[in-house]
């Protein structure tokens, strides 16, 4: 019984390694291999790899005051700020804005405390989430009557 049991996978053995052989060499070898068909797709016909920057969830917030820090208009879960790295700037830096759509950080995050102006963004206007925060729909905690000036309010859309 043992011995049936190794010829019949040694034959399955040899009919899956022949039919694999024939298979690469009517195929070529490089490309993505479609699932459902299991066609080899050329790699110049595959896609890009996928964006991993957060697209916008809503268009930006008006602001209701004067020198209000715009409000994030996406989420930042995950978002790694740490003192060598900030994800905002993936797409938020002026070079990195035209591929983006993102809003470019101010002029104002480029000058130290005493106005002088840096060829980078100042340390202590780096952590973006001291200020800008990100916007969800819930219900407020505490009620809140706050009104803008007039001036401040935007024309309606036409």
């Amino acid at each position: 019984m043992n011995a049936f049991r190794i010829v019949l996978c040694l034959a399955a053995a040899v009919v899956l390694a022949a039919a694999g052989a024939v298979r690469a060499q009517t195929q070529p070898a490089v490309g993505k291999v479609d699932l459902k068909t299991g066609d080899v797709v050329p790699i110049e016909a595959t896609s890009r790899a996928d964006s991993f920057r957060n697209a916008r969830d809503r268009e930006p917030y008006a602001r209701d005051f004067v020198q209000q820090p715009p409000l994030i208009p996406h989420t930042v879960k995950g978002y790694n700020i740490t003192a060598n790295f900030n994800k905002c700037m993936d797409c938020h830096a002026w070079s990195r804005t035209p591929e983006s759509g993102a809003t470019k950080v101010s002029q104002s995050h480029f000058k130290d405390r005493d106005g002088r102006e840096l060829s980078n963004i100042s340390p202590r206007r780096y952590f973006c989430l001291q200020c800008h925060v990100s916007q969800v729909e819930a219900p407020p905690l505490v009620n809140n009557t706050f009104k803008p000036l007039p001036s401040m309010k935007q024309a309606p859309a036409k």
